[in-house]
Formats: C-alpha cells, structure tokens, sequence
C-alpha cells in the first residue's frame, strides 16, 4: 500500500501546517536530564505540547502534565495512549509494517510523516534521524510562531524511556546536535533549553 493509500482520510501536511499556524509549541524529548530541572510550567504554558514515544513525564515541575501531540516511531500500548490522550498521533518513521492499524483509524487524529521528508533528513545528517529530528525537523517547517525545545541533550544523560546508551542505538547523536543547534542559530522561532 502507498503512503497516498495509507494517509487517505489522515490529516493532510497542509492541514497540519494550519494547526500550527501562529501558535507556540512545545516539543518534550526524554532526555534524563529533564527530570532535574523545573521546565513543567513553561511547557504546559503552551498551545500546543508535543512529547515523543512513550512520553514518560516523571513530574509535573519537571516535565508539565499536558500532552496535546503525540509523535511516535513504535506502536504505543493502549496503557501510554490512555495516560497521554493526544489529540493528534504523528508517526514518523518511514517503517509502515510496524504502523498499528487503529492509528490509521484515528482519521483526522492521525499524520503519516511522509517518507520523503524522513529521508531528505537523513541525506542531510547522514545518519538515520531520531523520532525527536524528524519531529523537530516537521515542526520547523510549519507557520509556528515559537518552538521551544525541551528534553534535548543526545543522548548524554541517556533516554527516560529505556537503558540502551548511544552504542545501542543506530543514531548519530553528533549530526542530531548539529542539526538542531544549525536550526537554533539560523530560525530564531526555536530555542533549545539547556538542562545544565
């Protein structure tokens, strides 16, 4: 099935963009380091709070309570889904057999990252993005007024969400931070918090 097929009766790129359109955005990584830190208010002071796989929020001084947004390149137990209750799942790896089938019933709830943008990323890091660039690379596109940045370290205090380290995961942490920091310093939409 294409990805036409699939994102058929999904939320469109341009209706995404018109959801975005003027307003502030909080996008959460899961770096450890967040958990340290007092971001909750000012992320939950957002219009919109995008947070990413499985989203653990520790709490709410650190992390904030709202999730709005979703982005998720694994298929979600119905437990996550249930404690986040996003309006708007985004998928955002170009992988389609591991796609849960009742995301695509979501309708309008529901954005497929189209393959093209994911790998333009890649040819532009030269390594496979994480969930949290493409997200990142997804919403810098958009007519967002601001777009903050939260939970972003790469990998340096490790993820919340699991115990791999940078060794175990197929992503190139370096180019990620480049990229990021490329995007910070060239759009002055997005600001990278720093946890330190």
């Amino acid at each position: 099935m294409t990805d036409a097929q699939l994102a058929r009766g999904t939320l469109h790129p341009s209706e995404l963009h018109d959801l975005l359109r003027g307003k502030t955005i909080a996008i959460v990584g899961n770096a450890r380091a967040l958990s340290h830190g007092a971001f909750g208010q000012e992320i939950d002071a957002a219009d919109i709070v995008i947070r990413i796989n499985r989203a653990p929020c520790p709490a709410e001084i650190s992390h904030g309570m709202r999730t709005d947004w979703l982005a998720t390149s694994i298929p979600l137990q119905a437990s996550v889904l249930n404690a986040h209750d996003p309006s708007l799942i985004l998928w955002m790896t170009s992988k389609r057999k591991r796609l849960p089938k009742r995301f695509l019933k979501r309708g309008l709830g529901f954005y497929l990252n189209r393959k093209d943008d994911r790998s333009a990323l890649a040819a532009r890091m030269n390594s496979a993005p994480t969930t949290g660039a493409m997200l990142i690379d997804l919403i810098a596109k958009s007519p967002a007024a601001q777009i903050d940045l939260y939970g972003f370290d790469f990998f340096s205090s490790l993820s919340l969400s699991g115990r791999r380290t940078a060794d175990d995961v197929p992503h190139d942490f370096d180019a990620e931070a480049l990229f990021v920091n490329g995007l910070c310093a060239d759009d002055e939409r997005i600001t990278l918090h720093s946890m330190k």
